[in-house]
């Protein structure tokens, strides 16, 4: 069979949807190498000859002289019905990896909605983004064969507020990659926490600056727990400025926290591990994610966490998770303050933790996925 994949988010965005898109192409191709694969890429491609060389010879690149807001434009605003296999070349089955599937000419189609953040909680996205969203994704959920869902939330979703059809939906989680291990070399990962200045004990969390990662609750959590726990460790927060911030940031002010809360900026995924690693507890209140890679990844480097029990989290962290509500700081504030008092605790977590990231593989993932293609074909 001949497989086109957008491959678009895998090279324009570094987040879970790129890194998701990157993985799963990477696995799906090395396991089932018996057939052909096209991953598009809309616009340039900057480092084409590199990128075609990290693959093998039954996997190529098509990327595009149109840039790519110029063909979402034609394809999603103007509804210009030129086929994907213009570039693709004729392909059995087009595999639109994010939100949006473009108009095809005979190949079998799949696309994956990764969350419904733009109708779950409309406030916390971008109004052009949202408006582009709310055109677009149901469009292309009726027009493709089979919808994939990051997680068995987002398939609810789909059914509830879209009212996709339950049976035409399947589910693919995630994975996480080897690195993200419980085993560092202590040196090298002082060395990068130096690096980011946290020599000290501190309380980890990671995620872009934005309302949807609920920053603003946690920090009125974490002022109200140090109240009763004044030598509690400093909270570190990584991740790059999205939109909507000002708030977040005046928060720390608000709270008097300028001396308590550490703000990283974008930290390499290569860094994470040893952040991971070396914190104390990690914390994530977000409102709504469509799976949730942070929590995992701190399960897997033997950190205990507690999150948020929204949208897919509860079956991302199972049972190994301290769970609050995104909307309850009284809440956060005592179940930060208990897990850090609680020494036994946090060794259960630590290895219900190990035990619960060890089920997200890349390999899982990938086979789950494959699943899904010959459903689309026809081929059990």
């Amino acid at each position: 069979m001949h497989i086109a994949i957008d491959y678009t988010p895998a090279v324009r965005q570094s987040a879970g949807i790129g890194r998701l898109t990157r993985h799963l192409a990477r696995e799906l191709t090395f396991l089932h190498p018996e057939h052909a694969y096209t991953l598009f890429v809309a616009g340039r491609l900057a480092h084409k000859s590199a990128e075609r060389a990290a693959w093998p010879a039954h996997v190529r690149l098509r990327d595009t002289l149109i840039p790519e807001r110029a063909l979402t434009i034609l394809w999603h605003r103007l509804r210009l019905p030129a086929p994907a296999e213009l570039f693709t070349g004729r392909c059995d089955l087009f595999h639109s990896t994010d939100f949006a599937l473009p108009p095809t000419a005979g190949a079998r189609t799949i696309v994956t909605v990764h969350d419904l953040t733009f109708l779950r909680y409309p406030e916390c996205a971008h109004p052009r983004l949202r408006a582009y969203l709310e055109s677009v994704a149901p469009r292309s959920m009726r027009r493709a064969d089979r919808i994939i869902a990051d997680s068995e939330a987002t398939r609810r979703d789909l059914i509830e507020l879209l009212g996709a059809p339950a049976e035409k939906i399947g589910v693919v989680y995630g994975g996480i990659e080897d690195e993200f291990t419980a085993q560092g070399e202590p040196a090298a990962d002082a060395a990068v926490r130096r690096r980011h200045g946290l020599e000290k004990p501190y309380v980890f969390s990671v995620g872009t600056i934005e309302p949807r990662k609920n920053y603003a609750l946690l920090l009125r959590a974490y002022a109200r727990m140090l109240k009763k726990m004044k030598d509690a460790p400093i909270l570190a927060i990584a991740g790059g400025k999205g939109w909507l911030y000002d708030d977040i940031f005046a928060e720390v002010v608000r709270c008097g926290l300028k001396e308590r809360v550490r703000f990283l900026g974008f930290v390499p995924d290569s860094d994470l591990p040893a952040l991971y690693r070396g914190a104390a507890l990690f914390v994530f209140p977000s409102l709504y994610e469509g799976f949730g890679f942070p929590p995992l990844e701190a399960m897997a480097c033997g950190c205990p966490v507690v999150c948020s029990n929204a949208s897919s989290l509860p079956e991302v962290v199972g049972d190994a998770a301290v769970l609050a509500p995104p909307t309850d700081e009284a809440h956060w504030a005592r179940a930060i303050r208990n897990t850090l008092n609680d020494s036994a605790l946090r060794q259960k977590m630590k290895q219900r933790g190990l035990a619960q990231a060890a089920r997200f593989t890349w390999t899982a993932a990938a086979s789950r996925l494959w699943e899904e293609y010959q459903r689309v074909l026809g081929k059990r």
